[in-house]
């Protein structure tokens, strides 16, 4: 069986994503039949030094690295302002797509990178490595639907870690979030989301301290404490990435990507502060998103299930 070959476009390559997910690849994922097979940046000097120490082929553009690869995955994980871009010179190539988190700095960007996606068709996805913990499997599993998620998150910023608790309390609640609310100080925020059907998520982020991702999950059954496993934390991301390719088609709704990004436009706003506030300032729904949307759930790595924990009644 032919070997897949997956490119790296970043901009800088001496990041943590590229190293974990490179390791990933070639180390526990290797039976799955990827290779890393060169990478390009915008960056060039540090990310030849850093693609050269680690015997990974480097390449001057994007136009040069596509003879080489199959499917791209989009980095520049703390760089989201630069995703657009980079995905101008990926997407018309028409292969399979990852655009790692944060997808976009706002939504109007993010439907710009799906609309030029469909225009290219070119399959994408993204997610944050939230998306694929032992909290997902718990919640997929439960005999009723999760009624409350405290989210316990930790980061040197909201602006560039907030996505993973967001990803992860839409993961398990859906898209139909209706009103939130920021309180709390700045310096170490709560948020309270309020979702369709009475269902509840309440993010705690805490800058100052490093803390393990964790999430009591409440149902009609009783709740259960769940830590996310960290040392497998970027190996069931990268499990997921592959669970893609190998799907030939995106894995997640699109709809709760924006979702995703439509919160954390206003996470920090006046208008959330301290009072419970409509998503969108208008009240109103957003525009449709003019493609196809995928109903299957995404698949978790056996790390992830392993690791789940027990219900408590």
């Amino acid at each position: 069986m032919a070997v897949k070959r997956i490119g790296f476009v970043d901009y800088r390559l001496d990041n943590y994503h590229a190293e974990v997910y490179l390791k990933a690849l070639r180390g526990p994922l290797a039976s799955r039949g990827y290779e890393v097979a060169g990478a390009t940046s915008l960056e060039r000097t540090i990310s030849r030094a850093w693609a050269e120490e680690r015997s990974l082929p480097y390449f001057n553009s994007i136009a040069e690295l596509n003879d080489a690869v199959d499917f791209y995955v989009v980095l520049a994980p703390s760089n989201p302002e630069l995703h657009l871009e980079l995905c101008q010179e990926t997407f018309p190539f028409g292969k399979m797509t990852f655009v790692d988190k944060t997808f976009a700095p706002d939504e109007l960007t993010a439907r710009a990178i799906f609309a030029l996606a469909d225009a290219c068709e070119t399959p994408v996805q993204t997610t944050s490595a939230l998306r694929s913990t032992a909290v997902q499997v718990f919640a997929r599993e439960l005999p009723s639907p999760v009624q409350s998620l405290t989210i316990f998150s930790s980061g040197t910023s909201f602006d560039e870690y907030g996505i993973h608790p967001v990803e992860l309390a839409v993961s398990c609640l859906g898209r139909d979030v209706v009103s939130l609310m920021r309180f709390g100080p700045e310096r170490h925020p709560q948020w309270l989301l309020q979702f369709s059907g009475e269902r509840t998520a309440v993010i705690d982020f805490n800058p100052e301290i490093e803390i393990p991702f964790s999430a009591i999950v409440s149902t009609q059954q009783g709740y259960d404490r769940i830590e996310v496993e960290g040392a497998t934390l970027f190996l069931d991301a990268a499990t997921s990435i592959l669970d893609f390719f190998d799907a030939g088609r995106p894995l997640i709704d699109r709809r709760e990507s924006l979702t995703v990004r439509r919160i954390l436009d206003v996470a920090m706003s006046d208008r959330v502060r301290g009072a419970l506030a409509p998503l969108r300032a208008d009240g109103a729904e957003p525009a449709p998103i003019p493609s196809p949307h995928w109903d299957r759930e995404p698949v978790v790595s056996r790390h992830a299930v392993e690791s789940t924990g027990r219900r408590q009644q």
